[in-house]
């Protein structure tokens, strides 16, 4: 759902299965874009097929993930021409036989699953502020002006996103990775850009959709929910329901 803000739709999102090496993959993503949207629309087009292609994906899936994160940052630094000064950030899930669970992320989208009726994050909010020092020992800093939020150089409020050429001296492109298994007590997932996250917390969000069955009309009702609680940004999420 397209935010209040000015500016054009600039989500993307992945939600397909597919065959992999007789391996039935989930492929699930959201790609939140800023200062436009052609960084967020490489991604939904190019990341997932970067990860798999990785040699180690199927036995160092940890490294092979947060290598391909990197390499296409590169690529699309390369082609910053063309792509923009913008960046985005990314969470993405990838569903291995129904039984295997991996997430990464970069920036401020959220993977969120639920357990026995218990939310549980499975991403990490990359803030400024959380990372000072880092961003401190790369050569940049971190200030709450203009504005209220804490923003790398006074411009971005995440402290990790795709593309941003101007400020990527400053950033870093390297995801957080959780495997996790997928367990018969485990209900569904979460993935969402911080267009909800900024209005409803995480057991919030699994409470107000544990009772809808069918997983599209619970992403419905959670954009709703944060839409009727004003949330002004652009939004898009995906809920995954385990059998």
């Amino acid at each position: 759902m397209k935010g209040k803000s000015g500016h054009p739709m600039e989500d993307y999102l992945v939600s397909e299965f597919k065959q992999e090496k007789d391996r039935e993959l989930g492929l699930f993503a959201i790609f939140d874009g800023h200062l436009g949207h052609d960084v967020a629309s490489y991604l939904q087009n190019h990341l997932f097929h970067n990860i798999l292609k990785q040699h180690d994906f199927w036995n160092e899936t940890e490294h092979a993930v947060k290598r391909a994160y990197i390499e296409t940052d590169e690529k699309i630094l390369e082609q910053a021409l063309e792509l923009g000064r913008g960046g985005s950030t990314a969470v993405t899930a990838i569903l291995i036989d129904g039984q295997k669970l991996v997430v990464g992320n970069v920036g401020d989208s959220r993977a969120v699953i639920c357990e026995h009726g218990k939310a549980r994050q499975l991403s990490v909010d990359h803030e400024p502020s959380k990372e000072k020092k880092s961003i401190e020992r790369r050569g940049g800093f971190v200030s709450n002006i203009p504005g209220d939020v804490p923003r790398v150089d006074g411009q971005l409020a995440v402290a990790r996103a795709f593309g941003d050429r101007s400020l990527k001296m400053h950033l870093s492109s390297e995801p957080d990775v959780f495997i996790e298994e997928v367990l018969h007590h485990t209900e569904f997932l979460i993935l969402a850009s911080d267009g909800i996250w900024k209005v409803m917390s995480n057991q919030e969000a699994v409470d107000s959709i544990r009772h809808i069955k069918d997983a599209q009309a619970a992403a419905k009702h959670l954009i709703e929910e944060a839409v009727s609680k004003k949330s002004k940004d652009d939004i898009s999420c995906i809920v995954v329901r385990f059998q």
